[in-house]
This record gives structure tokens, C-alpha cells and sequence, in this order.
């Protein structure tokens, strides 16, 4: 008699999602630390675990990553308040250690996931074009034709990733990201609350201006609107607010 059971309950493989999030870095504009965004990773993660699905979380350097204080929903600005998902997975001990130890980007195995989802935050603007190890898996992944996924000022990866043919990889892509209204929107509140002098900006550079220049075909559904956007195997979301619909994305493609 065999000792394996003939009929196991779940005995499709799970699927798998590398998710990954920045290291902390320092803001070349401003002065602030910088990081990721709690809920780029926290709202993909939940669906996903929701479908039975298995996650493991990367960074380009691993360790410890630290998000944006504004992404915390404990943070004194109230900004993310409201965020119920993260603040249960901040509270959660086994969920928060993910974020205290990430795997190198580079370990990562492209044949062992099914996709690749880079989350945003403020610190992708200023560090990824150094990421080099992250770059390279990305296009791997594209070119494997598995799901490839940027989700707002993440998709700054796509102003340095390359194919092997030397084109821009969002070259004739429909593409979302941070929009230059949320950047704007962005600007006036520092300014308003005195944070930064009119004359300098939150980021180096925009995410819709730097995709328009590559080739990409750029579209937003409006500020603050959550809203991502599949063109093949490449996915991506407008901004924080559009973790969920990011997930639904890869979640539809992959047919589960």
C-alpha cells in the first residue's frame, strides 16, 4: 500500500507570487526617509492569500524594509487610517517578520512563481534605477511570458528595464502609474502644510511624462481612482489605492 494518499485534497499546486518592496532610502528632494507603501503590499497580499495562493516578499538589497510613515495607519496624519488591511497585517506577528527579513531580488526563481508584482512607494523614484538586480528579473519574467507587475511609483522600474532586442519593454504598452494630477495634488499639500519650498517637487521625476517619453501608451482613470491595466503579460496599477484592483488583474489572468 502507498503511503502517498491517492486522492489529496488541494492537489493542484498553489499558485505563486513573488511581491516585491524597496529598501529604505533617502529622499534626494526632500530630506525624508523613504520606503515602500504598506497597502501596495498589504491589499495584493490579502487577495492573494485569499485564493490559496503562496507568497514570499523580496527586496533588491533584503533585510529590513520600512514603509512610508503617511502608508501606516497608526501614523499621527491620519492619512491611511482608514486601512484596515494593513493595520491587521501589521498586527499580525507572522505577517509583520515578512517585512523585518526580505529575500534578495536576486534568489529570486522565476521558474518558481507565476508572477512578479513590484509595489510602489516613495523610495522606487530614487533607487530603482540602481536596482540592477531587479531590472533583470523583471524582464525575465516578461520574456518567460509570465505576469509582470508594477503598481504605482513601482512602475518606475519600467523607465530602465530593456528586452533583449535593447527596446523599452513598455514601448507600445498601454500602461498606468502615478498620474501628474496626484503628483501635483501631491506638491501643493507639502507645500501647504510648509513641508517643502515651492520650488522643489516630492519626486525626482513623473511617472506619466518618463512612460509617454519611452513609447508607452499612458492612461489614468482620474485622480485617486483605483485602477490598473493588463496589456498581455504586462500588469499595472495608478497608485496606492490601486493594490486591490492590481490583484484582481493577476487573479483574472492566471484563471483562478
Amino acid at each position: 500500500m502507498s503511503l502517498l494518499d491517492p486522492n489529496p485534497v488541494n492537489a493542484r499546486r498553489p499558485k505563486r507570487i513573488a511581491i516585491v518592496i524597496s529598501n529604505p532610502a533617502t529622499s534626494s528632494t526632500s530630506g525624508w526617509p523613504v520606503g515602500f507603501w504598506w497597502s501596495e503590499l498589504t491589499h495584493p497580499y490579502f487577495m492573494f492569500a485569499e485564493k490559496g495562493y503562496e507568497i514570499e516578499i523580496f527586496s533588491e538589497q533584503g533585510g529590513r524594509c520600512e514603509a512610508d510613515a503617511m502608508s501606516d495607519p497608526r501614523d499621527s496624519s491620519g492619512y491611511s487610517a482608514s486601512d484596515l488591511i494593513s493595520m491587521g497585517f501589521i498586527a499580525t506577528p507572522r505577517l509583520a517578520a515578512l517585512v523585518d527579513d526580505t529575500r534578495k531580488v536576486a534568489d529570486i526563481d522565476v521558474n518558481s512563481f507565476d508572477a512578479l508584482i513590484v509595489a510602489g512607494g516613495q523610495a522606487p523614484m530614487f533607487t530603482y534605477q540602481d536596482a540592477k538586480d531587479l531590472q533583470r528579473k523583471f524582464v525575465e519574467f516578461y520574456e518567460s511570458g509570465k505576469l509582470t507587475c508594477a503598481l504605482c511609483h513601482g512602475v518606475a522600474i519600467l523607465r530602465y528595464v530593456r528586452l533583449s532586442s535593447g527596446e523599452y519593454l513598455a514601448k507600445g504598452k498601454t500602461v498606468t502609474g502615478f498620474a501628474n494630477v496626484e503628483e501635483e495634488f501631491a506638491d501643493t499639500a507639502v507645500w501647504d502644510m510648509n513641508m517643502l519650498s515651492r520650488d522643489k517637487h516630492v519626486m525626482p521625476w513623473r511617472i506619466e511624462n518618463e512612460m509617454k517619453a519611452i513609447g508607452a501608451n499612458y492612461v489614468q482613470a482620474g485622480m485617486w481612482r483605483a485602477f490598473a491595466v493588463r496589456d498581455g503579460n504586462l500588469v499595472t496599477g495608478q497608485q496606492n489605492f490601486s493594490g486591490g484592483e492590481t490583484a484582481k488583474a493577476v487573479i483574472a489572468a492566471l484563471g483562478e
